[in-house]
């Protein structure tokens, strides 16, 4: 049982929620609770971690999983949320290209420029789910998708919405005009649009403080 804050894993652990160079640098992401660990895709679980009050709480979902167990104490104080459920796992960052987001006459795409806030991020990915989009697309200048914050907010759409980070948004939007994908962008000051999703195939959505962006 790991009982200190000082062993290797829980050091590494701190990085992986603190730092995106450091889950870039892995591969890995960290989710937490019960419903994040239970929908995880077998083949991206690397490690999990459950403090002996869940396991103590949860001895049928444990019986069958690998796991390292760690003090209510240590659990806590490695914890990213204010009330940890007990349970977190370390996840490998799938991998996609462009062509695993379209889908012929069903494509249909989440652009996104310059979001800042992870929280924001996150419920995107989750809207965006349940409206049918097939895939979401992102800038470097975008706040990172494996934010503990960002994660939370998917509720586990991270597992199913497949996603692209581009260097040159744009030339991606334009790539894609050119394969005849319709495009449509949010503004402030746009007008009132209405239409099935069926027929929006990209709508593109930019952060208020982003500069202009050049078609």
């Amino acid at each position: 049982m790991i009982t200190s804050t000082s062993n290797q894993q829980m050091k590494n652990l701190s990085q992986l929620m603190k730092k995106a160079k450091t889950r870039k640098e892995q591969g890995l992401f960290v989710v937490e609770g019960r419903k994040m660990f239970q929908e995880v895709p077998k083949a991206w679980l690397r490690q999990v971690y459950a403090s002996e009050s869940f396991v103590q709480e949860n001895e049928s979902l444990m019986a069958d999983c690998t796991y390292e167990l760690v003090s209510d104490s240590v659990f806590k104080a490695v914890s990213d949320t204010q009330t940890p459920q007990g349970i977190l796992c370390l996840v490998e960052q799938p991998s996609y290209g462009l062509s695993d987001l379209l889908c012929g006459e069903k494509t249909h795409l989440l652009i996104l420029e310059s979001i800042q806030d992870p929280g924001n991020l996150g419920t995107m990915l989750r809207t965006g789910e349940g409206a049918g989009i097939t895939g979401v697309i992102m800038n470097r200048t975008t706040v990172d998708l494996f934010n503990p914050k960002t994660i939370r907010s998917t509720m586990g759409s991270i597992y199913r919405m497949p996603y692209v980070v581009t260097d040159d948004l744009s030339g991606t939007v334009k790539e894609l005009q050119a394969d005849g994908v319709k495009v449509y962008a949010a503004h402030l000051k746009g007008t009132v649009l209405r239409m099935r999703l069926q027929i929006l195939q990209i709508l593109i959505l930019k952060s208020r403080c982003a500069g202009r962006w050049s078609r």
